[in-house]
């Protein structure tokens, strides 16, 4: 895991990016009299990120904890940050503050997806078109439904900073899952790199990857990267749920390194998203058929790796 803030692009002195691996988010701090964190990464990783937030903040408190969505790689720091600094305010996206305050775990997907995240409390709501105030910037909040439909996008327009989530990364789409619950298709992911477009920012923030920016045209390559993407999974949306139940899968053994056997073949006949991906995959197959299916080239690759008690991530 990278263990020193980024600073690669020309982005103004209060604003600190710490770049995390795959399971956790990237962390943006706003810094100033009201400092501010964008995203928190995993349950995983939560005594370290507050290690890292306080390095960076030496006495200051921490006054405000925004996500750009509730997926658990960028939430799951949240309630180690707030017991860390309790009064704290927590800001969600609008359609989420309700599950959070009520903490109803199935409508905010983790128990669908088979993640875990540590319970937080929340206070306010990001609201598409009302501006938000991090750090010392006023940032613009847009929906960005697509990977999450109930994600924003920040945008500061003075520097044109894109606090993208995982609606733009540089190389690279994360999983719809709209898609796979049949909610929405992959239009909205389109109509959110419209949205982005149509910001024109000099700098992305991504909530995995290096930060990037529009000198040598790498925001507009990762936007038709992106846009050529979403063609390929309208075109063939079995692909898309291939990719998808690799990624889940990958995700849940970045998560707890290991798994006896039998454990992992309990963990994945009861992730309800992997029922769903099998239907939209390859229906043709039954379910023992399509996990080896899908597993066979994660073990190949050495994605996954087995010996004779357990199944370990490959990293």
């Amino acid at each position: 895991m990278s263990q020193r803030p980024v600073q690669a692009l020309a982005l103004p002195d209060d604003l600190v990016v710490l770049q995390r691996d795959w399971l956790s988010s990237n962390n943006l701090l706003c810094l100033g009299e009201q400092a501010a964190i964008v995203d928190t990464g995993h349950v995983k990783h939560a005594a370290q990120t507050v290690r890292r937030v306080r390095a960076v903040l030496g006495t200051q408190p921490l006054a405000t904890i925004a996500h750009t969505h509730l997926h658990s790689d960028h939430c799951g720091g949240t309630g180690a940050l707030q017991a860390a600094w309790p009064t704290a305010t927590t800001w969600v996206p609008e359609p989420s503050l309700d599950a959070v305050q009520r903490w109803d775990e199935d409508a905010l997907s983790f128990d669908g997806t088979g993640q875990r995240c540590a319970r937080f409390g929340a206070d306010r709501a990001l609201v598409p078109g009302q501006p938000v105030r991090l750090g010392a910037h006023d940032w613009q909040v847009h929906a960005a439904p697509g990977h999450d439909s109930l994600a924003v996008l920040l945008f500061e327009p003075r520097h044109g900073i894109l606090v993208s989530g995982d609606a733009l990364w540089e190389h690279g789409v994360g999983v719809i899952f709209p898609h796979i619950d049949g909610s929405a298709g992959f239009e909205p992911f389109n109509e959110t790199l419209d949205v982005i477009e149509r910001l024109a920012p000099e700098i992305v923030i991504p909530g995995h990857g290096a930060p990037f920016g529009r000198a040598g045209g790498a925001i507009d390559a990762a936007l038709g990267r992106a846009r050529e993407r979403i063609a390929t999974f309208q075109a063939q949306p079995a692909q898309h749920a291939l990719y998808a139940a690799k990624v889940l899968i990958k995700y849940q053994m970045l998560d707890v390194d290991a798994m006896t056997h039998a454990d992992f073949e309990r963990w994945l006949n009861a992730a309800p998203s992997l029922h769903l991906l099998h239907r939209q995959h390859r229906p043709d197959l039954d379910w023992p058929s399509w996990l080896a299916h899908v597993l066979a080239p994660m073990f190949g690759k050495g994605v996954l790796q087995r010996d004779a008690t357990h199944v370990r991530d490959g990293n």
